[in-house]
């Protein structure tokens, strides 16, 4: 499946744009204007990857989507500024953007970037496979043995996290923060029960989700 990339900036004739050229280059593109319209696709597409510009009307910047994106997703940020000086690209790097490209800049540019970030990312087009599962982030699917499964958001959120990173023992704190929307004040209870539906829906690979004692959990390929 190709990766979907979302590109935020209120100039319509920049929109437009990377919209083409990142089509060009095999992407799906979806588009935002303002920070909250920005928030809200990101939560129903859950893209690949972001294309920001800092300098965005109403009441969220750039910066501050930056900051919101980073509490609940890896996906690579793209930063786009006309802001000059190594103090604004340190701002970006801090709040959790992954590169920047300085207005006015080469469209060919961009899509060089947002391809190097992609495969940092380890978005190759390909699905993630651990064993007998296997998890496209893109189409958002998951089988198990060659049998699809259903998951909820969240119950995707979680196991992708693990995937990606098997052998690392993840907090419930930790979870809550990358998996549920920025500001959700729920309890470890909740990472749980998630994560008892996941582990059902494995059915006999169940167990290769491991309950860390007196943390949290953790995905191991053995």
């Amino acid at each position: 499946m190709t990766p979907t990339i979302l590109v935020v900036d209120d100039e319509f004739t920049i929109r437009d744009l990377l919209q083409g050229y990142l089509r060009k280059a095999g992407y799906e593109v979806i588009t935002a204007v303002d920070g909250e319209s920005a928030l809200e696709l990101f939560a129903e597409k859950s893209p690949a990857l972001v294309v920001l510009d800092v300098m965005l009307p109403g009441e969220l910047d750039g910066w501050e989507v930056c900051r919101q994106l980073r509490e609940i997703s890896n996906a690579p940020i793209l930063m786009l500024t006309s802001l000059v000086g190594d103090s604004n690209q340190v701002t970006g790097l801090e709040l959790g953007a992954d590169d920047y490209v300085t207005k006015p800049f080469s469209p060919r540019q961009v899509v060089a970037r947002v391809k190097a970030l992609l495969r940092r990312a380890g978005y190759s087009g390909q699905p993630i496979r651990r064993g007998a599962i296997q998890l496209d982030p893109v189409a958002r699917t998951v089988e198990v043995a060659g049998r699809p499964v259903a998951l909820t958001g969240h119950e995707f959120s979680l196991l992708e996290m693990l995937l990606r990173n098997p052998g690392r023992a993840f907090s419930r704190a930790e979870l809550l923060d990358r998996c549920w929307e920025p500001g959700f004040d729920g309890v470890d209870r909740v990472v749980d029960v998630h994560m008892a539906a996941v582990r059902r829906k494995l059915g006999p690979h169940k167990n290769m989700i491991s309950t860390v004692r007196g943390i949290g959990y953790r995905f191991d390929e053995h």
